[in-house]
C-alpha cells in the first residue's frame, strides 16, 4: 500500500511539473489586459512596434502554455494561439461595451478611467472574456484557471463557458456566482450576492443545461437567486433583492418579495439623555 501511495504521489508530481503555475498563467493574461488598458497598470508601450511586438510574444507564449498543458493532442497550437489572437479587436470591442454600462449605470462612476482602474467588475470582465475566447477554441484548463484567478481577486465567480452579451455590469461584484450554462443577454445589470445556479449538482446533469437564461436589459438586485436551466428571466424585468426564483417569468415582470419587519420600541430609553 505505501509503494502505491508513493507512486501517485510521485505520478501527480510529475504531471504538475510539467502544467505552469496558476501565477504564470494569470501573468500571461494581466498582460494582455495591460496592453488593451494600460489604465489598469503601470506597463508601457509607448508605440505600435512595441505593440506588435509585446502581442508576438503573448502569441507565443500562448502557444507554450498549450503546449505544457497539452490542450489537445490533434491540434496545432500554434494555429489556436493565433486564431485567439485574431479575435483580439473584437474582444476589446466589447470589453470597451461593459465600460460604458458600468459607466453610465452607476452614478458613482466619474469617468472611464476610474472604471477600468477601479471596478472589480469590470477586472472580472477582462478575464472572463478572455477565458471564454479560450473555451470557445476548446482549449481545457487555462479558461478556468484564469476565471478562477479573477474570483480570488474579486469575488466574482464567472464560469468561462457562459455565455454574457454586451454592455454587461457587475456592480459592487463580490459574492457572484454566474454558472457554467448561463445565458446573458445585452445591456443587463447585476449586482452584489446575485446567483445564476443550478437546481441540482447531480453530476449525471454535468451536460445538461443546469442554469438559467437572462434576456436583454434585466436588473438583477443584490442577493437574488435564480435556478435551474428552464428558468427564463424575460426582457426588461426587475428581480428585486433577496429574491429567491426557480421559474420562468414573462418580459417586464417586477419580481419582488414583501418582507415583514417589525420594529419594537424600547420603553426603556432614557428620553432624558
Amino acid at each position: 500500500m505505501k509503494e502505491e501511495f508513493l507512486k501517485n504521489i510521485l505520478l501527480k508530481q510529475q504531471q504538475k511539473e510539467q502544467v505552469p503555475s496558476n501565477k504564470v498563467i494569470a501573468n500571461w493574461a494581466s498582460r494582455l489586459i495591460c496592453i488593451l488598458y494600460p489604465e489598469m497598470s503601470k506597463c508601457n508601450y509607448p508605440t505600435r512596434d512595441t505593440i506588435e511586438a509585446e502581442l508576438e510574444k503573448l502569441q507565443q507564449e500562448l502557444k507554450h502554455l498549450l503546449d505544457a498543458t497539452k490542450a489537445c493532442s490533434n491540434c496545432d497550437h500554434h494555429k489556436v494561439a493565433k486564431n485567439f489572437f485574431s479575435q483580439l479587436p473584437e474582444l476589446y470591442r466589447i470589453l470597451n461595451t461593459d465600460i460604458e454600462a458600468i459607466h453610465q449605470g452607476d452614478p458613482a462612476a466619474k469617468n472611464e478611467f476610474e472604471v477600468i482602474r477601479a471596478y472589480p467588475g469590470f477586472y472580472a470582465l477582462c478575464f472572463y472574456r478572455i477565458a471564454h475566447a479560450l473555451h470557445q477554441l476548446d482549449v481545457p484548463l487555462l479558461p478556468r484557471i484564469l476565471t478562477e484567478y479573477a474570483h480570488s481577486k474579486t469575488g466574482i465567480d464567472i464560469h468561462p463557458a457562459a455565455k454574457i452579451g454586451e454592455y454587461f455590469m457587475i456592480d459592487h461584484g463580490t459574492g457572484v456566482v454566474i454558472g457554467e450554462t448561463s445565458v446573458i443577454g445585452n445591456h443587463v445589470k447585476m449586482y452584489q450576492g446575485v446567483t445564476l445556479g443550478g437546481l441540482s449538482i447531480d453530476k449525471s446533469m454535468a451536460r445538461q443545461k443546469r442554469h438559467p437564461n437572462i434576456e436583454d436589459n434585466v436588473v438583477i438586485y443584490s442577493g437574488a437567486t435564480i435556478l435551474g436551466g428552464d428558468t427564463l428571466v424575460g426582457e426588461g424585468s426587475v428581480i428585486g433583492g433577496n429574491v429567491w426564483l426557480t421559474q420562468s417569468v414573462p418580459p417586464g415582470s417586477l419580481v419582488f418579495q414583501v418582507p415583514q419587519i417589525t420594529i419594537v420600541e424600547n420603553k426603556f430609553v432614557n428620553n432624558n439623555v
